[in-house]
Parts: structure tokens; sequence; C-alpha cells
């Protein structure tokens, strides 16, 4: 088996938020283990590969069977899940920004789904747009998909609202909303503006024609990292 990238730590948290294994009435061949079937499903998403070409020496189990354990767990939302139990051990370690954000978005080709649209930056070939808002240092807070047609602005106010309330240990109420939010052009309109102020947000909004891109980048670097 090839050198493990799920550390005990990491299987510690992930564990307890896995769906129970579903009854055999009837028998049959022994289940994959889920901590395998998720080393190769890493394996996978890291190498690049298709699913039908992880090797079966590797001890993970078939391709198709990572592929169907990603899809249950995916339903089942466990990566949600896991992405917020550690924004909470990072709030409560001290380890997340909350006096700025950054949004920014992506276009990714997909062939098909429902979050799949013309492309208008890659010749109208299909794709999807990922959307996603960091903390000052860019860690991802959240992230929403949307079809590669459908401009930045339109998922503004989804993407500040699907920040999930983050416990930092200490007493009062989950946070959920930076100090301040910072924008590129694609974001320069009074809708994005007025979504911010009513959350209570200090926005900086790149303004179009005035002012250049070196300027704004100081704080913006760490969502285009991300």
């Amino acid at each position: 088996m090839a050198a493990s990238m799920v550390s005990d730590e990491l299987w510690q948290l992930i564990h307890p938020l896995l769906p129970p294994e579903p009854p055999k009435p009837k028998g049959g061949r022994p289940r994959v283990p889920d901590r395998a079937a998720l080393e190769g499903i890493l394996y996978v998403l890291k190498a690049g590969i298709g699913w039908e070409h992880l090797p079966h020496q590797l001890g993970y189990g078939s391709g198709m069977t990572c592929w169907r354990r990603l899809r249950d767990w995916h339903a089942a939302g466990v990566f949600t899940r896991l992405h917020h139990v550690r924004l909470d051990r990072m709030a409560q370690a001290h380890q997340l920004d909350w006096t700025r954000a950054c949004v920014d978005s992506t276009s990714v080709p997909a062939a098909r789904g429902a979050q799949t649209g013309p492309n208008p930056t890659d010749r109208g070939r299909p794709g999807s747009k990922r959307h996603v808002i960091v903390d000052g240092r860019g860690t991802p807070l959240a992230v929403c998909i949307s079809p590669a047609n459908r401009h930045d602005s339109m998922l503004f106010e989804p993407l500040l609202d699907a920040v999930p309330p983050i416990q930092n240990g200490r007493r009062g109420r989950p946070r959920r909303r930076p100090e301040r939010l910072h924008a590129d052009k694609a974001y320069d309109i009074p809708l994005c503006q007025r979504a911010c102020h009513h959350r209570g947000i200090k926005v900086r909004i790149a303004r179009r024609r005035r002012y250049s891109s070196e300027r704004l980048g100081r704080y913006r670097w760490v969502v285009e990292r991300t």
C-alpha cells in the first residue's frame, strides 16, 4: 500500500461523520474499509487520474468502489460537516482572520450537470464556475457553484450567507461575518455594496476605471492563491 494520506488525527475527525455500513442480509463480498476507500479517493484526486485507472495493488479497492463511496458520502453531507468541524477547530485555535475576507470565482470545464452553462471565456464550451469566500489568511469559509455564464455578482449574496456559524469556543453567538470584505471589479455594482451594508460588513470593492490592480491586490492575493 502507498504511503497514507489520511493521518490518524484526520481519521478521528472524519470517522464519526460517516454513515453506517448498509446491512447485507444476503451476505456478499467483504466491504472495502472506509479508511481505505478514503485513501483511494484522495489518491485519484491528487494524481488526477480516472477512477478506472486506480491501481488495485495499492489496496484501496477498485476505482468504482471509491467513486461510489465518494458519491454516497457527498449525498450524506459528510464533507460539508467536516469543513464545519475544521473551521470550528481553527477558530478555537485562533487561526481564522476575521478582520477581512475576500471573494472571487474561477471557471472550470464541466461536461454536464445542473450547474453547467456556456463559458464566455472559453469559446462557449460548457463549464461551471466556483465562487469562494476566504478569510484574511486564505482559508475557504464557503464555496458555491454556478453555471459558467452566471455573472459573479449573482452569487455574491448566496456566498456571504453560505458561511456557516463558526464557534470559537468562547461565550456568545457563533460568528459568520468578517469585519471587512474585499472584491474585484466584477462586483462593482450597487447590489453587492448593499448586501455588505445590510450585513454590517465594511466593503472594499475595486471601482471600474478608478483603481489600479496593483493597489487593489494588496489584500486580495490570498483568494487568488486559494
